[in-house]
């Protein structure tokens, strides 16, 4: 069974909408916040290797709830697939224990030359970190 990492914070008023609610582009920033703290978490930076980049091939967010200001939320996220050069992380939005919108992000491994992008394969030290996460190795 895979672990899950929470991360929580409120909504911010300056995050809401004309209609009071959350905006839709805030879940992708939140995906992406929480992300981040998985990685340092983990012993890891975002922006901790100079030889290479995680740019993101795919990112997604259905919505069943809305947010309003203020609400207090959880973002989990699980590492749900790890492939020779991408991850696939799955993230799920929670309110009072009720599940208020779920997303998911793939990125792949690259080193960045000349201004060009190359996929790598994911080196060794992340792999084993992000493993004990995974759902599938």
């Amino acid at each position: 069974m895979p672990r899950e990492f929470f991360h929580r914070r409120r909504v911010q008023f300056v995050e809401t909408d004309t209609a009071g609610v959350m905006h839709f582009s805030n879940y992708f920033r939140w995906m992406e916040e929480c992300e981040t703290e998985f990685w340092r978490a983990i012993g890891l930076s975002v922006h901790g290797w100079p030889d290479f980049t995680w740019p993101r091939v795919s990112a997604r967010c259905e919505y069943r709830r809305p947010a309003h200001f203020d609400d207090e939320l959880e973002v989990r996220l699980r590492v749900a697939h790890i492939g020779e050069k991408s991850i696939r992380f799955e993230l799920s939005f929670f309110r009072a224990g009720e599940q208020i919108a779920s997303g998911e992000t793939s990125a792949v491994c690259c080193a960045q030359r000349s201004g060009r992008f190359q996929s790598i394969p994911i080196p060794d030290e992340i792999r084993t970190r992000l493993a004990e996460w995974a759902a599938t190795p």
